[in-house]
């Protein structure tokens, strides 16, 4: 279980060398992150007020009370009811805790019109954004996160290794069919339906990276794209791989596999705390740049995975950010060759102490035998 306290004191000492007089969270990976308590948005405010000294105060409608008592360690928990205006109950707290004019960082999520009834409320307060604060804190994982972030690569593993075991099998199915046989598989293996919409890209539709799954049926010679994650403890994870499930692919196709695959284990030997992310980035680019694919290798290398499956570190050309233990992100290099095939290859890696450790390492060969 994460120690939410002491992530929310790791947020206090972050507030207070950043010079703001407290943070206000909104339902979001960042709440649940400090608090334990997992909501999505709804049309009544409930905000954390997380003030740089002093303990954190929810603001929440009535009909939350007892469920914030049982799945939170905050003490604190002021309620409204709905015939009131929250907006009493808000300079109530942030009365009690000195943050009527210092500066409030908000969570980049709310939506406009609490922010809009905050500042309604403390004219006098400042706004800023809480990313920083809280990205900071974020982007280095604890061994809860580290141990969830495992087991939901462990799923995507176990998938993975279903979806090449159905071989010939898979020719005339539809992409929208192998996509509910991912996420069946997920699911029997320990997942917590799927951490993004499942890719599942057969012959030209593998050239869209961002293509998910149609009614295209997956013929002999296909490249398919399987990109994929699920959820272990609020935790996803993110894997490609891209297969031939029987026949011969276009001549071309295995010489940009080749390339790819490359490209991939020269980004993930790059990875070491104090390497920027940009040099990742760049250690990826230049395999395929070298092997005249360049311009077909058209996102990052990567993104940052944790409470968010797509959060920092950002693995991208000329960031100067510097990797460091903990951090989780994907190495996801590809090459598309629009109208014919399209070729990824994704893991995601920790940073550990001299190099990066696979949360997802299933074979990366296309054949499927």
């Amino acid at each position: 279980m994460p120690d939410f306290e002491s992530r929310t004191r790791d947020c206090q000492r972050t507030l207070r060398d950043a010079g703001a007089a407290g943070a206000v969270l909104f339902p979001s990976p960042n709440l649940y992150y400090l608090s334990g308590f997992d909501e999505t948005p709804s049309e009544r405010l409930l905000v954390l007020v997380v003030p740089a000294d002093g303990e954190p105060a929810f603001v929440a409608p009535a009909l939350y009370e007892t469920q914030l008592a049982a799945e939170t360690w905050v003490d604190d928990i002021r309620t409204y009811t709905d015939s009131q205006d929250p907006s009493a109950v808000v300079r109530a707290v942030a009365a009690d805790r000195g943050l009527t004019d210092g500066r409030l960082l908000v969570d980049p999520t709310m939506w406009a019109q609490f922010t809009q009834l905050l500042r309604d409320t403390l004219p006098d307060a400042t706004w800023g954004l809480a990313d920083a604060v809280l990205g900071s804190l974020r982007v280095r994982k604890d061994d809860a996160e580290l141990d969830a972030l495992r087991r939901a690569g462990g799923a995507a593993d176990a998938a993975m290794a279903d979806v090449r075991g159905l071989g010939a099998d898979a020719i005339g199915m539809t992409e929208h069919e192998l996509a509910d046989f991912i996420a069946d598989r997920l699911a029997a293996h320990g997942g917590t339906g799927v951490s993004f919409d499942v890719i599942a890209g057969s012959g030209p539709n593998g050239a869209k990276p961002h293509h998910t799954h149609d009614a295209r049926e997956i013929q002999r010679g296909d490249p398919v794209v399987c990109d994929f994650g699920t959820v272990v403890d609020r935790y996803p994870s993110d894997q490609t791989r891209t297969v031939v499930f029987a026949g011969d692919p276009p001549a071309a196709f295995r010489t940009v596999h080749e390339v790819v695959r490359d490209a991939h284990r020269a980004a993930v030997d790059a990875v070491e705390p104090g390497v920027s992310a940009g040099a990742v980035d760049a250690a990826a680019r230049r395999v395929i740049a070298d092997a005249g694919y360049g311009d077909a290798f058209v996102h990052r290398t990567g993104h940052g995975v944790g409470l968010d499956v797509h959060e920092a570190p950002f693995i991208v050309a000329d960031s100067d950010r510097k990797l460091d233990v903990g951090m989780v992100f994907s190495i996801e290099p590809g090459v598309y060759r629009p109208g014919e095939f399209g070729v990824r290859i994704e893991d995601l890696v920790v940073v550990t102490a001299d190099s990066c450790e696979p949360l997802t390492d299933t074979a990366r060969g296309w054949r499927v035998d």
